[in-house]
């Protein structure tokens, strides 16, 4: 999609009037000092909602801005607060730092309070983040690992034979699951990294719907620490978040593919997304300043681990700034200076050669014009890829201009003749599965790849939403995808 939905941040309520009075015990470490601790305590609590209140220590290097966040498990909602910047997506809530308490120096402490809404059970939080860093526990700050050997896991390693994906074996794989919206915009906006949880059970929940990929978008701005994203949330920090929660989608035996979704550049033309020159939506073609860098980056993280698929660009959509088809696929593939945008432009082969230049062979993807969904000249011009594990990437909705089998039989089954065809995103913005069913089925007999947009609790008519709760409850939409997956799989 071209503009996932902000979460918007909760409203400020009036004071409420406190009904009783009772303390819950709070979460503190033990044994070894931890990299942070959090004492979370209940000092109210009524019919309706309570109050609460957390008190962050720093045991580590001191810091000049902080950001607490941790989940709430009973539907619980943060409905005001005071002495951080308070908001809630899902269930999990962020507290942030006022300008006069960022600083937190080592051993120091801030101590922050909130009103909370609640019905029935009040379970207090069992894990606190610290700008990233997993407080209350001995082991100190997160640090994940480097990612694991190919095929160490129960991800398959995929590559491209013929027009076929297939593991190591040689058997024939599809490409099935859904997309974890949050890191293509979450950072940028400077709200955090991950839209909603990305803990192990919610990863579980996507695999519980019988899914095997999950593809992940990502900005490149954060990714590389541009200075323009707040520190928390950039450079080291974004990419030891990355890597967490690939290692959770290969633990649970899915394909983590992750994809290049917002980049630098400055475009308003026409259908332009914004006119920020920084990565905050939707441009019609990556930048050539930062693009390369981003995908050799990325290729160098994850070149030892061939599990993980690269998919090069979201949405390109260089025909909207383009005078003629021609001019448009020239500059899908060898960028340059493209007509009607502004920016120097990175073509698909730019990035197919930054990533094969780290010596990385893992699968890439390669999205066509308007947005992905048109494919016609794809095969005439293709990137060259020396490794030969090059597929194809299509989205469609049901507002699409290639949105039936006509299209489809026309334009789409040539490609997929030939080349890998991966569906990247399939949705409909009708809060319903009639139009998604029609495009698995045509998959489905032509033994391709689809994944469902996306796995965010958003409202589904505003954004084609999969799920209404991080547990895997699917919206009207999202069942149709679940019980299909569940059904193959069966």
């Amino acid at each position: 999609m071209r503009h996932p939905p902000r979460s918007v941040l909760l409203a400020v309520t009036g004071a409420l009037a406190l009904i009783g009075s009772m303390t819950v015990t709070a979460v503190t470490a033990s044994g070894a000092a931890p990299a942070c601790s959090v004492e979370y305590s209940v000092t109210s609590q009524w019919d309706s909602g309570f109050q609460g209140t957390v008190k962050i220590t720093n045991n580590t290097a001191g810091v000049s801005s902080w950001q607490l966040a941790f989940d709430f498990a009973n539907g619980q909602k943060v409905n005001q607060g005071w002495n951080a910047k308070w908001s809630q997506s899902g269930t999990t809530v962020t507290a942030a730092n006022e300008s006069y308490n960022g600083q937190l120096g080592t051993g120091a402490s801030v101590s922050a309070g909130f009103v909370a809404s609640s019905s029935g059970s009040n379970a207090v939080p069992t894990s606190f983040k610290l700008n990233g860093t997993t407080c209350n526990a001995d082991t100190g700050p997160t640090d994940p690992t480097d990612p694991p050997a190919p095929g160490d896991g129960t991800a398959p390693v995929l590559r491209v034979v013929g027009n076929r994906l297939v593991d190591a074996s040689g058997a024939t794989r599809r490409m099935l699951g859904v997309n974890r919206s949050g890191g293509e915009f979450m950072c940028v906006q400077g709200r955090g990294i991950w839209d909603g949880p990305v803990d192990d059970a919610s990863v579980r929940a996507i695999a519980d719907w019988k899914a095997n990929t999950v593809r992940i978008p990502l900005n490149e701005e954060c990714w590389l620490g541009l200075s323009n994203i707040q520190p928390q949330y950039a450079g080291a920090h974004y990419i030891d978040a990355v890597k967490d929660l690939v290692a959770k989608v290969k633990a649970h035996g899915m394909t983590p593919l992750l994809e290049l979704h917002w980049s630098y550049g400055q475009y308003t033309g026409n259908s332009a997304g914004c006119s920020d020159v920084h990565a905050s939506c939707q441009k019609p073609m990556p930048d050539l300043q930062y693009s390369p860098a981003f995908w050799t980056s990325v290729a160098n993280t994850f070149k030892d681990d061939a599990t993980v698929g690269f998919d090069l660009f979201n949405e390109p959509y260089p025909d909207r700034a383009t005078a003629t088809t021609t001019q448009a696929w020239q500059c899908w593939r060898d960028g340059g200076t493209c007509p009607g945008i502004g920016y120097q432009v990175a073509g698909m082969q730019d990035l197919v050669d930054a990533i094969r230049g780290t010596g990385a062979r893992n699968l890439i993807l390669a999205g066509g014009l308007a947005y992905s969904n048109d494919l016609s000249q794809w095969l005439t011009y293709r990137p060259t890829d020396p490794a030969g594990n090059l597929a194809a990437a299509w989205h469609v909705y049901n507002f699409n201009t290639c949105a039936n089998e006509s299209c489809w039989n026309s334009t789409l089954a040539p490609v997929a003749a030939q080349v890998p065809l991966v569906a990247g995103e399939i949705g409909e913005n009708t809060c319903s599965h009639g139009f998604v069913d029609q495009v698995m089925k045509w998959f489905d007999d032509r033994g391709l790849s689809y994944l469902g947009w996306t796995w965010n609790t958003w409202d589904c008519g505003t954004g084609p939403s999969l799920i209404s709760r991080y547990d895997g409850t699917p919206t009207a939409y999202g069942a149709g995808l679940r019980d299909h997956l569940r059904a193959l799989n069966s």
